[in-house]
């Protein structure tokens, strides 16, 4: 039988599947930083982004094969299609919120990649001022993927976790690296609620999803940032008392509007 929850987040960019980037790369952030300033239109389709990457090698890949292997993991982590609302409304926020962009990335990622949708929760339950264990990283790779790496591989994978993880904000240093705390912005918060909102939570409940933990921060903080970025007019916050709603016309469009309704 097909699962309908699992159309309705393929259709909007969410990843239902099992393969993920981090068995070859981390969360690129650096690359998708420089195409997104090459491809500077909006409504660039696919086809550009895969031929600045392929064609005119704006990342300065070294060959035409990691030149497309390049495209191939950052297809699968951000979609890099503007018909696809999780790519289209992160890079409205991109344009419009550069402090909040490597959250943005994460959210995205994370939204896009099993694994690490998996494992970041152990490093988001560290106290600030700690350093992850890799042997623990490991043993939860194991623990969550009986049988599925090998130890080289799941020393790999746990490398590559932590790399994802510091670009984001949550880990600062190198050997080793330590718990610190991730920076929300408005633009970050509010694709943390849209995520949510495509998941079909609705009110108050969007400030204590997944998505929503990823910000790092109180749900104090959370409403604050929302306040902001409606008076910027990027998100409808209405908030009377505990009731709060949250709204994002600027991005749906009919078509996802009627997959929403019928997600209800």
């Amino acid at each position: 039988m097909v699962n309908k929850e699992n159309i309705h987040l393929t259709r909007f960019g969410f990843s239902t599947g099992k393969g993920s980037t981090h068995t070859k790369r981390t969360i690129m952030l650096k690359e998708l930083t420089i195409l997104l300033e090459f491809v500077n239109n909006s409504d660039a389709s696919l086809v550009n982004y895969k031929s600045a990457i392929i064609e005119e090698n704006c990342l300065g890949k070294p060959s035409m094969a990691t030149r497309r292997y390049t495209a191939v993991y950052l297809k699968a982590l951000y979609a890099l299609d503007p018909k696809v609302i999780l790519f289209r409304a992160l890079r409205y926020f991109w344009n419009r919120d550069s402090a909040g962009r490597s959250l943005m990335a994460f959210l995205c990622a994370f939204a896009r990649d099993p694994l690490l949708t998996d494992l970041t929760p152990s490093v988001l339950d560290l106290p600030e001022g700690q350093s992850p264990s890799k042997h623990n990283l490991e043993d939860l790779i194991e623990q969550k993927y009986p049988g599925r790496f090998s130890p080289v591989m799941k020393s790999s994978l746990g490398r590559r976790m932590l790399s994802s993880w510091k670009q984001a904000g949550f880990l600062h240093g190198r050997n080793p690296k330590i718990r610190s705390q991730a920076i929300p912005t408005a633009g970050s918060t509010s694709y943390a609620l849209l995520l949510g909102y495509l998941r079909g939570t609705r009110g108050p409940l969007l400030f204590e999803t997944d998505y929503a933990r990823l910000l790092d921060c109180s749900i104090y903080r959370a409403i604050e940032l929302t306040e902001e970025a409606a008076r910027r007019g990027w998100v409808v916050f209405s908030r009377v008392g505990d009731v709060m709603e949250v709204s994002f016309p600027n991005f749906l469009n009919s078509k996802e509007m009627k997959w929403i309704r019928e997600q209800n």
